[in-house]
């Protein structure tokens, strides 16, 4: 795996040890089984980014931290150049680069999502968070599962919806799609 998960895993780690929370408590509250636990803070695995997003909000610690071990400083605006968000390679699926990393005690998480296409008979890979998601397609076409519900957007369309439902992202067409994704 890559440096950068092993970090975060240990990131992770650490924020559940200094809290003083058990492995089984978190498990049990993200209702996920104790061994996926377990293999994310290994550094071993990917770490899906609703669920490091979930644990930030369960500690009560920006994303941010998470992702890169420090935290935001900026209070009156943030800005981010093209191609300069900070890239969080979670999923083989997706690339997130995050556009307001340094902005501290943000009320929404917006990232920049790309998403390669794969072959048609390739299965739509799921996740579920708290909250609710907003996705501006910029480019190419692409699936959105939601609840086993199939919506196909454009260039120019846009979606919200509750994202704890579960949803999955597919880039058609043989092009990537890539969308801004805003996550409350």
């Amino acid at each position: 795996m890559s440096e950068q998960i092993k970090q975060i895993a240990a990131r992770l780690k650490d924020l559940r040890e200094i809290s003083g929370v058990t492995i089984e408590t978190l498990s049990r509250e993200f209702k996920i089984p104790k061994e996926t636990y377990c293999e994310y803070e290994s550094g071993n695995v990917d770490i899906p980014v609703s669920f490091l997003y979930e644990i930030a909000n369960r500690f009560n610690v920006e994303l941010t931290a998470i992702l890169t071990g420090e935290n935001p400083r900026l209070h009156n605006y943030c800005l981010v150049r093209k191609g300069k968000g900070v890239s969080v390679e979670r999923r083989k699926q997706y690339k997130y680069q995050s556009l307001a990393y340094n902005f501290l005690n943000k009320k929404a998480e917006p990232f920049l999502v790309t998403v390669d296409p794969e072959p048609d008979d390739a299965p739509v890979h799921y996740n579920s968070h708290p909250g609710q998601e907003f996705n501006y397609l910029l480019e190419g076409t692409m699936k959105i599962v939601i609840n086993g519900y199939e919506i196909i957007l454009n260039e120019g369309d846009s979606l919200y919806f509750d994202s704890g439902i579960n949803h999955g992202m597919k880039a058609i067409g043989g092009k990537p799609a890539k969308f801004l994704a805003v996550i409350f």
